[in-house]
C-alpha cells in the first residue's frame, strides 16, 4: 500500500496471486485500519529523511509506526516487520536516529512479537549511495570524502534485504529472534569503499578529506532545494560506523548469501 500506488509497476514474477495496489496514508489512521484488514503479515517500510510540515520524524517514525502496529494487532495480523536501520538509537542526539530508535520501541510495545529488521546502508541500481559514488568518481578529478573517510560501512544489496523481509513475513523461518541486522559480506572504511568503486570502474579520482562541519553546512542548504540530494541526517549517519553487530542474526541465518560491491557496481553499470 502507498499514498500513490499507481506510480509503481508491480511485477508478478513468482507466478502466485498478483499484487494488489492499495491507496493508504500512514498518517491517516482510518486508512491504515482499512488497508491492513484481512492481512496475515504487515511490513512497515515508511521512512523520512527531511521534515516538512506535519511530516516530522516523530510523527512518521514513532507515532505512525505505533498506529500501524496497533491497527495490525487489532486486525489479527500474525506477523509485523518493522524496517529500521543499523545504528537506530532512542538516546541519540540526532533527531532522526533517535526517532528511528523510538520507533522500534513503540512497535514492540504495540505488537508483541514484532520483528525489527535493521539494514546497513542499502545499495542497488538507482540508489542514492553507491550509484552516486559511481557517477561522481567518473566525472570528478577530486572526490570529497566525509571527514577523513574512516567511517566503517557494510553496504548491503537492497534485494537481499527484501528477500530477508519476505522470508520473515511469510514465516519461512521459525525464529525466536526479534532483531535482525542485514549487512553485506565485507566491511569497508568510506575511503576504501570509494576507492574500490573507482577501481571497479577504472576511474581515477583523488580522494580529499572534507570536515563534517562543512558537510553539515552544505546539507542545510540542500534541504531547501526542491530535489534534496543531501540532508543533515545523512551527514549524521556518516559520522558513525554502520556495521552489523556480531551477536545479532542477519542474512546468513535466513539462508541468504549477500552480494558484494563488485556485483553491485556491475548491476549499476548494466542498468545505466
Amino acid at each position: 500500500m502507498s499514498r500513490h500506488p499507481h506510480k509503481y509497476k508491480l511485477d508478478n514474477v513468482s507466478g502466485k496471486r498478483p499484487s494488489q495496489e492499495i491507496e493508504a496514508d500512514i498518517l491517516d489512521s482510518s486508512s491504515i485500519a482499512a488497508a491492513v484488514a484481512g492481512s496475515r503479515a504487515v511490513v512497515n517500510a515508511v521512512s523520512l529523511y527531511v521534515e516538512r510540515g506535519e511530516q516530522t520524524f516523530e510523527r512518521v517514525h514513532v507515532e505512525a509506526a505505533a498506529d500501524l502496529a496497533t491497527a495490525s494487532r487489532d486486525a489479527g495480523v500474525e506477523m509485523f516487520v518493522q524496517i529500521s536501520g543499523i545504528g537506530s538509537d532512542p538516546k541519540s542526539r540526532s533527531n532522526y536516529i533517535r526517532a528511528r530508535g523510538r520507533g522500534e520501541e513503540v512497535v514492540k510495545a504495540a505488537f508483541p512479537g514484532a520483528v525489527i529488521v535493521r539494514p546497513s546502508v542499502m545499495a542497488g541500481p538507482d540508489d542514492t549511495f553507491i550509484t552516486t559514488i559511481a557517477r561522481l568518481v567518473r566525472i570528478l578529478p577530486i572526490y570529497p570524502l566525509f571527514g577523513e573517510g574512516g567511517t566503517r560501512l557494510q553496504p548491503v544489496y537492497v534485494e537481499d534485504v527484501a528477500e530477508a523481509v519476505s522470508r520473515l513475513a511469510s514465516g519461512q523461518y521459525s525464529t525466536d529472534a526479534s532483531i535482525f541486522e542485514c549487512a553485506g559480506p565485507r566491511i569497508y572504511s568510506y575511503r576504501e569503499l570509494v576507492q574500490e568503486i573507482a577501481t571497479q570502474l577504472n576511474a581515477r579520482s583523488r580522494l580529499v578529506p572534507v570536515p563534517f562541519a562543512v558537510w553539515s553546512i552544505v546539507a542545510t542548504a540542500a534541504e531547501f532545494l526542491p530535489a534534496v540530494s543531501l540532508t543533515r541526517n545523512q551527514v549524521d549517519l556518516m559520522r558513525r560506523d554502520n556495521v552489523a553487530a556480531n551477536d545479532l542474526p542477519g542474512l546468513e541465518e535466513l539462508g541468504i548469501q549477500s552480494r558484494g560491491i563488485e556485483e553491485l557496481v556491475h548491476m549499476i553499470e548494466h542498468e545505466a
